[in-house]
């Protein structure tokens, strides 16, 4: 069986096990993807890998499909957190999916002194991550955080997490390596107005922050975050 339709779900998958699938999944199934009973389908969970299943019942409100086999057992991300200051919508769908292509742990969205947006839907962020690890075949989808402020995050940092902050004013120049901050780290990319005096201050207070440059220019917020995880990633992560 080749399945055209991968899906993540929130329920145990192992050999023989029935999955109900919601409505709006049965919706994208049965009425967008035109599939039906005895259509095979590849669902994981964040848990127990990737399993190739078969639709025992189609309908217009739900259905459910039984595992076979395991395609591929699970695998994690590198422990790195994802800290990136809200943008515009577009954008910052933009940087949710690429995090969960690239591969993270979790993503926090954070309100600076300069973030133009206030406020975000939490759930309609968790709810792209979802979708960009359906499209792009990883097992495991990163919690969306709620968005909190930056001094609050800070003041409750956990000991041993590496900090890497992306600091535009450090364009060009030759900051702290990203092979001195292992897992678990983190990454923070801060708004399109840069930090303030006051937040780049806290920052070099803690022992934690590596400030990090990302190359001889500056770079938007979006690309910034692409390009740190990309790094990491070849340094310390999954990709080395």
């Amino acid at each position: 069986m080749t399945a055209k339709v991968r899906l993540f779900v929130d329920h145990p998958l192992g050999a023989g096990q029935p999955v109900p699938l919601t409505r709006e999944q049965a919706h994208y199934l049965f009425s967008v993807m035109r599939l039906g009973a005895g259509a095979p389908i590849l669902l994981f969970n964040g848990r127990d890998g990737e399993w190739l299943c078969e639709v025992t019942e189609a309908g217009k409100r739900g259905g459910e499909a039984v595992c076979d086999t395991q395609t591929r057992p699970q695998q994690m991300p590198p422990d790195l957190w994802l800290l990136f200051a809200p943008i515009k919508k577009a954008r910052t769908d933009f940087i949710v999916e690429k995090a969960v292509e690239l591969g993270v742990r979790r993503l926090l969205p954070v309100q600076t002194q300069f973030t133009n947006s206030e406020r975000i839907r939490q759930d309609r962020l968790q709810a792209h991550a979802v979708e960009a690890a359906e499209q792009c075949g990883a097992l495991f989808v990163p919690e969306v955080a709620e968005l909190a402020r930056l001094e609050r995050l800070l003041a409750d940092w956990p000991t041993g997490r590496a900090l890497l902050f992306c600091d535009e004013a450090e364009a060009g120049s030759r900051a702290a390596a990203l092979d001195a901050a292992p897992a678990p780290a983190a990454v923070l990319i801060g708004p399109e107005g840069g930090f303030a005096d006051a937040e780049r201050a806290r920052l070099g207070a803690m022992d934690e922050t590596r400030v990090i440059a990302l190359g001889p220019r500056i770079l938007r917020a979006d690309t910034a975050a692409v390009a740190a995880i990309t790094l990491w990633q070849v340094a310390c992560g999954d990709w080395a």
